[in-house]
């Protein structure tokens, strides 16, 4: 999928970065109606094996892989597959805002450990304190999708490791590629093991292959022209307003209303986040970005 180049350069970056994470968002809640359908597990193994299956046509990877990435790749494959299951647990019991919210504090974990830098420190107390002010709902929190959503952080802090190991042994998208399609076959089990019949209805597969559109293929292609124009770092502090961007999709598409501490909670971490991505340094190696840079 290519943006047309005369197109996207008529469009500031900033505004590609917020139309990819308006798109992501878009998918996510379409899925969360899903879910009285044919439930978040099922929503999430499916999505992930048309996302899988999309990568393989997209990219047409080499079947000769050097061994050395096969570790990589499945570790990968594997992180892909979890932390899209625990996102799917976890936006199927918090508000998506929440969840988005504590998901980023997985790719802050690794960029405060990879910045080495004692300072850096502060962000995570900020992020923490975020954290805490999320959990004043005013009302009882659900423990487990807040683990879900904190496990989804984790998959996703492993996807950034994993994915450093396998840009080094593969070129182009071919690992990343072999890695979705690893992780849709992870998956698949899951999906027909609670499959529904209402799983068989063409529409709700449309409307998956809706979802694996909005979450992967268009922010993925919208990205890559972003990251043309900006640094990576910079790119970095634009995504950390995605808990915001999810909030808000939260509320106008879920009628998922936040309490004004809750959205004070999400600008701290937004704050630390943005800080962490803005005091990398730009000698660091930028791990590969897979169809979905928030796992949705």
């Amino acid at each position: 999928m290519k943006v047309q180049p005369r197109a996207a350069r008529a469009v500031p970056a900033p505004i590609l970065i917020l139309a990819a994470m308006v798109s992501i968002q878009l998918g996510a809640g379409l899925a969360k109606y899903l879910f009285e359908i044919i439930g978040a597990s099922t929503a999430a193994s499916v999505r992930l094996a048309f996302a899988g299956a999309i990568a393989l046509l997209l990219w047409r990877p080499s079947r000769r892989v050097d061994r050395a990435a096969l570790p990589g790749i499945i570790g990968l494959g594997v992180a892909v597959a979890g932390m899209n299951l625990c996102f799917y647990a976890a936006i199927e019991r918090i508000p998506l805002g929440m969840a988005v919210t504590l998901d980023f504090l997985g790719p802050l974990t690794v960029a405060v450990i990879a910045s080495r830098r004692p300072r850096d420190l502060v962000w995570t107390v900020v992020a923490g304190l975020g954290v805490l002010l999320m959990m004043k709902t005013g009302g009882p929190v659900s423990w487990t999708g807040v683990l879900f959503a904190i496990a989804a952080g984790a998959g996703w802090g492993a996807y950034i490791a994993c994915s450093e190991v396998v840009g080094r042994h593969t070129s182009g998208h071919d690992g990343l590629a072999l890695a979705m399609a690893f992780g849709g076959l992870l998956v698949l089990p899951v999906a027909f093991a609670n499959a529904s019949p209402a799983l068989f209805d063409p529409l709700v597969l449309a409307a998956l292959a809706v979802v694996a559109v909005l979450s992967s293929l268009v922010p993925h292609a919208i990205e890559l022209e972003a990251l043309r124009r900006i640094s990576a770092a910079t790119f970095g502090v634009l995504m950390s307003l995605e808990p915001a961007v999810a909030a808000a999709a939260g509320l106008l598409l879920l009628g998922e209303d936040l309490a004004l501490v809750q959205c004070a909670g999400i600008g701290l971490v937004i704050i630390a986040s943005a800080g962490a991505s803005g005091a990398g340094s730009t000698k660091t190696p930028e791990p590969q970005r897979d169809l979905e840079p928030v796992p949705i």
